[in-house]
């Protein structure tokens, strides 16, 4: 039977209270609403928080097995490049698998889902990894920037051991134009709030709903839980209500806490409801964008042995409030800092040396002596160890998802930064290997010597007049 066989999420570290940008720019004709938002870090965005929910959902488990990636985002870096190759090289899955982007709408995460859920049933793919990830950019002052929050959500889709079978699926789709955004510019526009929620997500999600309801011949309170955006907080109540559902059946929108992220939130809801559930659950998943989709899945006895995630709980209980409106600018380039002229020396990486080194930049994969076992980074083809030396003895080893220790560090406040002072140092490797890496997500005060570290993929730079991203990855702090 198709279904869920693992599950991962990522929320930034960062938080912003809606009463911080509040009083910094006020809101457009309306007040704050109570809660806050999860801020993508400077060297954070679509694809670096892809990467880090789809190690969380793949962890301890044979990354040889994957036969697709799907990528769904509405904040997509690249235009012209595949956004979900780049993420499939980073997690160090093999180059024989299938890739596709699904963008151009918030509903294309779980139209991925239904797209890849086809391919594992119709038997081209065996395990497909779904990522979700978005990074919205808002006009300062405007209504969607308290409400758009950044996150990632991954979901593993197979047909054996699974966790929760999919049992079916109703969508509608409709041209309608709430937000929409045209090649080359950087801001959404949006129309009239109350033609979005009145014409659109209160009519939409429920004819997904009922229409899942009388296609499965189901009745709404055979699910343990309900999970859908709730970007308008009474009417997400109003259609509970025409529904008939109970309080009880609902799963938290995370709007207050997270914010409403885009692509991402009904599969970030779904993985919180997965993390509490229980085998014979039934759950409903509905996203809302250009019409909906609904989902159901059906949790099985596997659901017990999943591995340890972060999941959202414990992202969300990781955080550190980001209180500068104007550093967050700063993060978005909405407000282009000052970096001094080592910042502007060129630092892009050819695109020909990017694609032959791909595996030591971008998968972080280093080499390991057949011989000795000794492990290094970067690759070479002589092994370090002085008591072997053994030449071409090598296979790929990669450090990505190994935890280490910092053995040296240094705060350099004449570093370009936009967050400074830049924290770099020597990491020495769990099972060896020793190598230097900027450390992120952290103060230099927190930094301490056998502190313990993991890595995590960031993006490195944006080379404006070539629209090049880089990116490399990074030592952070083990989140507990």
């Amino acid at each position: 039977m198709v279904g869920i066989k693992s599950y991962g999420a990522y929320i930034p570290r960062y938080r912003m209270n809606h009463n911080t940008i509040f009083g910094a720019v006020g809101f457009l004709g309306t007040f704050p609403t109570p809660g806050e938002k999860s801020v993508a870090n400077h060297d954070e965005d679509t694809l670096s928080m892809a990467v880090a929910a789809g190690i969380d959902c793949i962890d301890g488990l044979k990354r040889e097995e994957i036969d697709g990636l799907f990528l769904a985002t509405t904040s997509q870096p690249y235009m012209l490049r595949q956004n979900s190759a780049i993420v499939a090289v980073s997690l160090d899955l093999q180059p024989n698998i299938r890739t596709a982007d699904f963008i151009g709408s918030t509903k294309a995460g779980t139209g991925a889902i239904i797209s890849a859920c086809d391919a594992v049933k119709g038997g081209s793919s065996s395990n497909i990894l779904v990522c979700v990830s978005d990074c919205r950019l808002s006009k300062p002052g405007g209504p969607q920037e308290h409400l758009y929050g950044d996150g990632a959500a991954a979901i593993l889709l197979g047909d054996e051991e699974v966790i929760a079978t999919f049992e079916g699926f109703n969508s509608v789709s409709y041209d309608f134009p709430d937000r929409w955004k045209a090649t080359g510019e950087e801001f959404e526009h949006a129309w009239e709030d109350r033609f979005i929620r009145d014409e659109g997500y209160a009519k939409m999600i429920p004819e997904a709903i009922s229409g899942l309801l009388k296609k499965y011949n189901l009745n709404i309170k055979d699910f343990a839980k309900i999970a859908f955006p709730g970007i308008y907080a009474r009417e997400h109540a109003a259609i509970i209500k025409r529904l008939g559902a109970e309080p009880s059946q609902i799963q938290d929108t995370l709007l207050d806490k997270v914010g409403d992220t885009g692509a991402v939130s009904p599969l970030m809801i779904l993985v919180a409801a997965l993390e509490d559930a229980k085998p014979g659950d039934k759950i409903l998943v509905a996203s809302f964008g250009n019409g909906s989709d609904a989902l159901f899945f059906q949790v099985t006895e596997n659901i017990k042995k999943v591995g340890d995630r972060r999941g959202v709980k414990k992202h969300l209980a990781l955080k550190k409030e980001l209180a500068s409106y104007e550093k967050y600018l700063a993060f978005r380039n909405l407000a282009p800092m000052e970096i001094g002229m080592r910042g502007e020396i060129g630092i892009r990486t050819p695109m020909s040396a990017l694609f032959r080194e791909r595996k030591a930049i971008l998968s972080l994969c280093g080499t390991r002596c057949k011989e000795c076992g000794t492990p290094q980074y970067p690759p070479q083809r002589v092994c370090v160890n002085p008591d072997c030396g053994a030449v071409d003895q090598m296979e790929d080893y990669r450090f990505s998802d190994k935890k280490g220790t910092v053995f040296t560090y240094t705060g350099d406040n004449l570093a370009a930064s936009i967050d400074p002072p830049s924290i770099y140092g020597f990491v020495d490797f769990e099972g060896g290997g020793r190598f230097w890496f900027d450390f992120t997500d952290c103060d230099l005060d927190s930094v301490k010597v056998g502190m313990p570290v993991e890595m995590t993929f960031r993006r490195r730079y944006l080379d404006e007049p070539t629209g090049v991203y880089g990116y490399s990855w990074k030592a952070t702090p083990v989140r507990t």
